[in-house]
């Protein structure tokens, strides 16, 4: 019996900016120098739909950081998390290339007014025709509140509670507009029933908004909404909210775990656990031999290495934690971090070098063979864990490796009845509960 399908995504890591520049794989200097252009992001899409993937999603943060060694320095020298241009411009270019791939645009629900964000969710889903999402996240570097006029973020969990009141605010004025509100009476001169517009008149703790949306409901009624919740906070924010989530646990038994625990807590809150897809973060090497991708796995491994300064403004960055103060081969203490809490529960009392080693290369499970292999090893994994899929997230990106997943490795999944051969509908979420 054949092992039921699972769904495919792409994290566009570090957003809208340049990549692979300087591993030589992106192109001559020109072409890296056109990181400012869509041209990158939209040949992926297209690869990406032709391999029947549900959604390409564009991470993102809006601040250049100064949390290593209190300077921008390395930051823009290694063009660590820097630079990145707005994914909200990005997103209609990507819909305007494809026809059925999901586009799922990253924003802070702490850099938004709830009325500013669901009118542009509502205009991007009108605009692709039901195929947008949007993946919440609720900020976690000072300098990114620092350009918002605030000293710094609010506390881990506090940032939930404020983005639990910006998602029911969001909701409420996507629902503002009943389904059939639009009339279009050209006899009568009547475009919208005004009984079926309903205004909110929000009063919370952190938000306030009148309604209604200035806007009919879109396609989808509502953004497809992702997220990434790893600490305690962030599953219970992910079980009430997310549809899809993005999942970093490391190693078969700590996925299911998660994926258990997140499919439990949805149950409790009265949803549905199959309307949540989980979603496993791979950097999966294919080539023509074993022995070739796992030279490529290696060449990695050693860049990763050498690149010890690159390491550590990343992992201060997602920390709040300057960790030009600790030794490399010495033991790390106990942190307290007020941002990524579940990346740094995972570092204490490990040695610092170690750490860079393991935290350059966020991928549930190793994966490296030809494409007949890793496809193998995914069924595998995938059948152990229990569901939903896999979410490819390759930092080091180029054009050969776009071409070895979705003309290589999608095929042999295919092959395997793992993955869609064709969307069987128009929406995003449609596409996303289809199995």
């Amino acid at each position: 019996m054949s092992p039921p399908p699972f769904h495919l995504g792409w994290f566009y890591s570090k957003g809208f900016g340049p990549k692979a520049w300087k591993h030589g794989w992106a192109g001559p200097r020109a072409a890296v120098a056109r990181f400012t252009r869509p041209d990158t992001a939209v040949d992926l899409a297209r690869a990406m739909e032709r391999a029947g993937f549900d959604y390409f999603m564009i991470e993102d943060s809006s601040n250049v950081p100064y949390t290593y060694q209190g300077s921008h320095n390395a930051y823009l020298q290694h063009s660590v998390d820097t630079p990145k241009l707005d994914p909200m411009v990005l997103a209609p270019f990507i819909a305007q290339a494809t026809e059925k791939l999901g586009v799922v645009v990253t924003c802070s629900t702490t850099e938004y007014h709830p009325f500013m964000l669901a009118r542009a969710m509502n205009a991007l889903d009108h605009t692709t025709d039901g195929r947008i999402g949007w993946n919440v996240v609720t900020g976690s570097n000072d300098g990114g509140a620092q350009n918002y006029g605030r000293d710094r973020q609010y506390p881990h969990d506090e940032r939930y509670d404020m983005a639990d009141e910006f998602l029911e605010v969001a909701h409420g004025l996507w629902r503002s507009w009943d389904e059939d509100a639009v009339v279009l009476d050209l006899e009568k001169g009547v475009f919208a029933d005004g009984d079926k517009v309903h205004a909110l008149h929000h009063e919370g703790t952190y938000f306030r908004s009148r309604g209604p949306l200035s806007a009919p409901r879109s396609p989808q009624g509502a953004p497809v909404i992702c997220q990434a919740g790893g600490s305690g906070r962030g599953r219970a924010f992910a079980s009430r909210w997310a549809e899809t989530i993005i999942c970093a646990a490391r190693g078969v038994d700590a996925m299911k775990a998660y994926r258990e625990d997140v499919r439990a807590q949805a149950a409790a809150a009265g949803r549905d656990p199959d309307g949540i897809k989980v979603l496993f973060l791979i950097s999966p090497i294919v080539d023509e031999t074993i022995e070739a991708a796992q030279e490529r796995r290696k060449a990695r491994w050693d860049f990763a290495e050498s690149e010890v300064e690159f390491g550590l403004a990343a992992l201060s960055r997602g920390s709040g934690i300057d960790f030009a103060q600790f030794a490399l081969d010495e033991p790390l203490p106990a942190l307290t971090s007020n941002g990524h809490q579940s990346s740094v529960a995972q570092m204490e009392g490990k040695v610092l070098r170690d750490v860079l080693r393991y935290q350059r290369h966020l991928e549930c499970v190793p994966l490296t063979g030809t494409a007949q292999s890793v496809a193998a090893e995914m069924r595998e994994v995938m059948a152990e864990v229990g569901g939903d899929g896999f979410l490819l997230n390759e930092s080091y990106f180029s054009r050969r490796y776009v071409t070895e997943i979705c003309d290589g490795l999608v095929p042999e999944l295919q092959r395997l009845g793992l993955t869609r051969t064709e969307y069987e509908f128009d929406t995003f979420r449609e596409n996303l509960l289809a199995f």
